[in-house]
């Protein structure tokens, strides 16, 4: 069952119909997601992975009542997979049985039509009915400089062109979300048709409403416990020992393994037997572990 449409008619709105399905985004995210919808405009979310990209365009669904679609990028990704094939065994079959009774021009016209289309996400979001759908574009970085390309008339027009059918334009505007790792740089004519946002590490506060939101479980200490020591991966002197500091998603996934190992303080043992939710690198997880004394150490007053 859709969620039914919450007031985003201001920022503060959006603000606060996002905290109410877990998502607390700042504010200079939640105005651009505000203009983003206002001038139906392609939004391009960059940041490094597990600051909530994608939950974002989650969220966002939730909250506007519409259906998301999700286009999953990755290297040597074709046209086809992300707007449309034919379905070749049907047109196949209707060739056969037409053969006898029409011409090989109208045989040609009747199996390029709508009905024989395998409609992939870009497609599926412009021929979306009002409201229209979120559409995430995930980690577009993933994808090669010829399949960029290839986004331009979507992400300046909102229509695509289909050589046997011509132009096909959007029912109601996608709200089109954007995500990259920026494990390259992408095309400055992507970045020039959308809106852009630079999503870093959350705030100790910002994160540990999040982490209370998600796991409402766990006690208020230990929420406070998790949010202080992962902020103290990320930051100095700390972070430069890491190829990658924990995002939010392993945060959240922390304080879950916490609560089910039915933790109350944070100690060295719990921590190293847990390293694996925060760190996925071999060199991380060893890194950590002569740090842990220090990490546990108390906050200055």
């Amino acid at each position: 069952m859709n969620r039914v449409p919450e007031d985003t008619g201001s920022i503060d709105g959006l603000t606060h119909a996002l905290q109410g399905v877990g998502y607390h985004a700042p504010r200079r995210l939640a105005t651009a997601v505000f203009l983003a919808m206002r001038l139906q405009r392609p939004l391009l979310l960059e940041g490094e992975p597990g600051v909530g990209k994608t939950e974002l365009a989650k969220a966002l669904a939730k909250v506007l009542g519409r259906p998301l679609l999700r286009l999953q990028c990755y290297d040597g990704m074709e046209q086809r997979e992300a707007l449309y094939e034919w379905n070749h065994t049907a047109q196949l079959l209707h060739m056969r049985a037409a053969q006898a009774t029409s011409t090989p021009d109208e045989i040609e016209r009747e199996v390029y039509q709508a009905r024989y289309l395998i409609r992939r996400p870009l497609l599926q979001a412009l021929q979306t009915p009002e409201p229209g759908a979120v559409l995430l574009i995930d980690e577009v970085d993933r994808a090669d400089e010829p399949f960029e390309a290839f986004l331009l008339e979507y992400l300046g027009e909102y229509q695509v062109s289909i050589p046997e059918l011509g132009t096909i334009q959007a029912v109601a505007a996608p709200l089109t979300i954007l995500t990259s790792n920026r494990t390259r740089d992408l095309n400055d004519a992507v970045k020039r048709r959308c809106l852009y946002q630079w999503l870093d590490y959350p705030e100790r506060e910002r994160e540990l409403a999040i982490v209370r939101s998600q796991v409402p479980q766990a006690s208020t200490a230990l929420t406070e416990q998790v949010t202080r020591f992962v902020s103290r991966l990320r930051n100095q002197p700390f972070a430069n020992a890491f190829q990658r500091s924990p995002g939010i998603a392993e945060s959240v996934e922390w304080a879950k393994a916490l609560v089910a190992l039915d933790t109350l303080t944070l100690d060295p043992e719990v921590i190293q037997d847990t390293a694996g939710i925060l760190f996925k690198q071999r060199e991380d997880v060893a890194a950590l572990l002569p740090m842990l004394d220090k990490l546990l150490e108390p906050e200055p007053t």
